[in-house]
């Protein structure tokens, strides 16, 4: 984590923008699907750069005092979120009636009675060091927790100062 004296802007700022830029990455987005992650992940670490690199260019400058880095994973919880708040099983009857006729019937069980309570979170751990100076270059890393969409997102920004 950085420390707020060599941060290029407050970490709670760097949070907002972080939280901010994920928000409107997944704002449409219903569950995780493998195929879009990498849509996902461009999304991500462009907004995050523009965003920082905007906000951390002083006053009256053209660019920033920094170069910067930005990293993004996307991690799958562990049930396959497609199914989760979807419909898992349908079931047929079929009978006769009092008069003969033929009855029949369907019901659709909601995933999120029998899925929802077995989803899980996959184990991550990730490091990340640097030879620098440790006056004016860092990093900083945030979790997104968008468990509601069956993902996490995990973002690093590296700064080195020019």
């Amino acid at each position: 984590m950085a420390s707020p004296s060599n941060a290029p802007l407050p970490p709670k700022r760097l949070e907002q923008i972080a939280t901010d830029v994920c928000n409107s990455t997944f704002a449409s987005v219903e569950y995780y699907e493998h195929p879009k992650t990498a849509q996902w992940n461009e999304a991500i670490i462009q907004k995050m750069l523009k965003a920082v690199m905007s906000e951390a260019t002083p006053q009256g400058a053209t660019t920033p005092a920094y170069k910067f880095a930005v990293n993004s994973t996307i991690v799958q919880h562990v049930v396959p979120t497609s199914q989760l708040n979807k419909a898992t099983s349908t079931s047929t009857s079929t009978g006769t009636g009092p008069e003969g006729e033929s009855i029949s019937s369907e019901a659709v069980a909601p995933a999120s009675a029998s899925k929802k309570g077995q989803a899980g979170r996959r184990g991550m751990h990730s490091a990340t060091a640097g030879y620098w100076n440790e006056k004016t270059d860092g990093m900083w890393s945030f979790k997104y927790d968008g468990e509601a969409k069956g993902l996490d997102v995990v973002i690093m920004l590296i700064w080195i100062a020019l």
